[in-house]
């Protein structure tokens, strides 16, 4: 807010602390865009304030007029300091400082001076400088011999300075001064209005609460009429901290709720996302101009070198032409026996580079078995620490950046799933496994996945289940998953302020009692040319667009193709440029019936531990080698009131199953001293009631018939998602008590 704050003030004052710099510029024209720029700044229209901007750059260097290209600049400043892109306003008010030292007009510095400090002002550790900059603008006014009227602007934001680092007994002189230079000249009502609100906070520092509270209230009032929607947020937050610190909780409550509101109104205002697209064109526009100048020497140049090529090309082509006559002649002079020797001793190194190769195949695939598990295991520690301090309350304000850490993580182990799925089906070494899942809780959970990308590029997804379709098939969820993860994937990435649908819809039951469904996943994005909706499913294609600036594998498409050949389907596409593009296939799915209910259809990791106090009393043991996973897993469960105890391998976890009674062990596979799967072997031998669950980064179709002939009662595959690692959990006590 305080970015927003002040630029109003410069707009305030720009016609009045500025004025007599315009008295000797008589460009109608250009003063007239300087009053749009200042208009469409005050609607929130932020693209048409840059489009200007830069009109008036470019008009006002033409004209040679000095004072406007600054004030282009520093218009442009202004907009990306209000969307709070302190980089870009920073460079913006840079050059419209060296604009103002070209007039040689102390009003145009001392104005530059305080922008600078205004973007210094943001970050509290800076707040010393930003202080020092604002005092060197009143001093260059005071040396100019202007008004001190002239300095209001930074006795108020010297003030408002003060006050953001709570040093309030330092803003109140400030304050106090500006509200003298207030009474002296008549002022905008909106600067008067952010005056009162900074001297309201100056109170609630001080804790006159009452005083506080009746200035914040008038603020509050006052603001809401005027539709000042910034400055009424602003009183109804510190309003409310005033009533909270007096104990008046329902006047407190009214006000974060009226704060609320007013936040989201500014929030679907929606205009400040433009501005990054006006702000590329202006500078792609200021990059084309100097590329139109090297053009023009460079096709100079090749003008001058065009014959030299050509006797060169000349030169190439009869040395090409020699060198095949001379070839030919030598293979003339091979004598039959040389050729019919050098066959078989092709053939012979041909045989050995088959057995080569086919065991580096082995060796490629054992390799990336053995990196997948490696990789896995740490990115089990990232998303499974990003996903416990993102439930901490105390670490709300680096929500955002444990947000896209663990964004940043999904997407890492989302590649590996990618190469590795590539190699195996290379390998042969795939197959379409059945086990029963909810399709509602597989569009949901693929959804979820995308939360961060979605937002990102101001997209919404929009989902639809057949209401006819059964609420559990049987199927390969694991693979069906990768597909439309893949199918989402692609168009959030190569979508931006649009939409993406995801169907599944009901074509026919067939006479063998199986369901087949049709999956359709599409957007309304930038589509696909018709010349590249072959090449688009080769591995490590893709379509190149230069409004977007998205690098990918290229892995999604060709897997999701050979993916759809083990379900013996295929993909479809129908697409047409800048009208988004449509992904469907059909798969036959079996309806899952369960032969007894538990309640576990409806079953939710969250609903399960709000309504079951059984759960307090729920002793888990988790077995891994690795402490940090250990630890994630413990601090996990005991966040849902799991008891935990913790084993370091295989021998351990005997031990303390022999000892002691758990309710589930959760068993890591790969361990020294004894593995998972020889320790379930031993712990099946005296304890059959158990249930166990397997902790993998290995993939489970490779360890599933292993782990179930040891004892095993289920899989979860690390790194996971903490609502299926829940589920799962649940599920399997559930069993063992019902």
């Amino acid at each position: 807010m305080r970015s927003s704050y002040n630029w109003l003030l410069f707009f305030i004052l720009s016609s009045i602390t500025f004025g007599h710099a315009q008295e000797a510029v008589s460009k109608d024209s250009l003063q007239s865009l300087v009053e749009k720029i200042k208009d469409y700044y005050y609607d929130y229209n932020y693209k048409l304030a840059i489009e200007n901007s830069a009109l008036l750059i470019e008009e006002a260097t033409k004209a040679g007029e000095d004072y406007y290209v600054f004030r282009g600049y520093d218009e442009l400043g202004s907009v990306h300091y209000a969307v709070r892109d302190t980089a870009k306003a920073r460079f913006y008010f840079e050059k419209a400082l060296e604009q103002a030292r070209n007039t040689k007009t102390d009003s145009l510095i001392s104005w530059a001076y305080n922008n600078l400090s205004n973007v210094y002002s943001e970050d509290n550790a800076m707040y010393k400088k930003s202080i020092e900059y604002y005092e060197k603008a009143i001093a260059v006014n005071e040396k100019a011999g202007f008004d001190e009227v002239e300095s209001l602007v930074q006795y108020v934001n010297i003030g408002w300075t003060y006050l953001d680092v709570e040093q309030h007994e330092k803003a109140l002189p400030y304050l106090e001064k500006a509200k003298e230079l207030i009474a002296v000249k008549e002022q905008h009502p909106l600067l008067i209005l952010n005056l009162d609100i900074l001297f309201g906070r100056y109170h609630y520092y001080a804790q006159n609460d009452e005083v506080a509270a009746e200035i914040l209230e008038k603020t509050s009032a006052t603001a809401e009429a005027e539709h000042y929607l910034m400055q009424a947020s602003e009183s109804h937050e510190f309003l409310a901290m005033v009533y909270s610190r007096r104990g008046m909780h329902d006047l407190a409550a009214a006000s974060l709720v009226k704060q609320r509101d007013i936040d989201r109104e500014r929030y679907e205002l929606g205009k400040e996302l433009s501005i990054y697209e006006a702000s590329a064109k202006f500078e792609l526009e200021q990059y084309q101009k100097d590329l139109e100048a090297a053009k023009k020497e460079e096709a100079f140049k090749d003008q001058l070198v065009a014959k030299s090529r050509l006797i060169l090309a000349i030169f190439i082509a009869a040395s090409v032409f020699l060198l095949i006559g001379l070839i030919s002649f030598y293979r003339l002079l091979k004598t039959r026996k040389r050729l019919i020797s050098s066959l078989r001793e092709k053939n012979h190194q041909l045989t050995e580079a088959k057995n080569q190769a086919e065991k580096l195949s082995k060796l490629k695939t054992q390799f990336f078995s053995t990196v997948s598990h490696e990789l896995r295991t740490p990115l089990y520690g990232v998303i499974g620490l990003s996903s416990i301090l993102m439930e901490d309350k105390n670490l709300t304000s680096h929500k955002d950046d444990l947000t896209s850490l663990k964004f940043s993580a999904n997407y890492l182990l989302a590649l590996i799933n990618d190469v590795l799925t590539l190699n195996k089906m290379d390998a042969e070494g795939i197959q379409i496994e059945k086990t029963p899942f909810m399709l509602s809780s597989l569009l949901k959970n693929i959804a979820k996945s995308f939360a961060f990308s979605l937002e990102q590029n101001s997209n919404e997804i929009h989902l639809h289940i057949d209401e006819s379709l059964p609420s559990q098939v049987l199927g390969d969820s694991v693979r069906l998953s990768q597909i439309l993860m893949n199918l989402v994937g692609n168009a959030v990435k190569f979508n931006e302020n649009g939409n993406i649908w995801v169907s599944i819809r009901l074509l026919e039951i067939t006479s063998e009692g199986m369901y087949k469904i049709l999956f359709t996943v599409k957007d309304d994005g930038i589509g696909i040319p018709k010349d590249k909706q072959e090449t688009i499913f080769e591995e490590f294609s893709q379509v190149e667009q230069n409004n977007y600036n998205y690098q990918g594998t290229g892995l999604g498409l060709p897997i999701v193709k050979k993916l759809l050949v083990l379900f013996g389907s295929e993909i479809k596409l129908i697409s047409e440029v800048g009208k988004g593009a449509s992904f469907s296939f059909e798969i036959d799915l079996e309806e899952y019936v369960l032969e007894e209910d538990h309640g576990m259809s409806e079953l939710t990791p969250e609903g399960l531990l709000k309504t079951s106090s059984a759960l307090d009393s729920m002793h888990v043991l988790v077995v891994d080698d690795n402490r940090i996973n250990q630890k994630i897993t413990q601090k996990i469960l005991e966040t849902r009131h799991f008891q935990c105890s913790l084993a370091n391998d295989g021998l351990e976890a005997i031990q303390l199953a022999e000892n002691n009674t758990y309710d589930l062990i959760l068993m890591d596979i790969h361990m020294p001293n004894m593995n998972g799967v020889e320790a379930t072997q031993i712990i099946r031998k005296f304890d059959t009631v158990t249930p166990i669950v397997a902790l993998t980064a290995v993939e489970i179709a490779e360890i599933r018939k292993e782990v179930m002939e040891a004892g095993m009662n289920d899989i979860i595959l690390k790194p996971y998602d903490v609502s299926q690692f829940l589920t799962t959990i649940l599920r399997n006590v559930n069993t063992i008590q019902t």
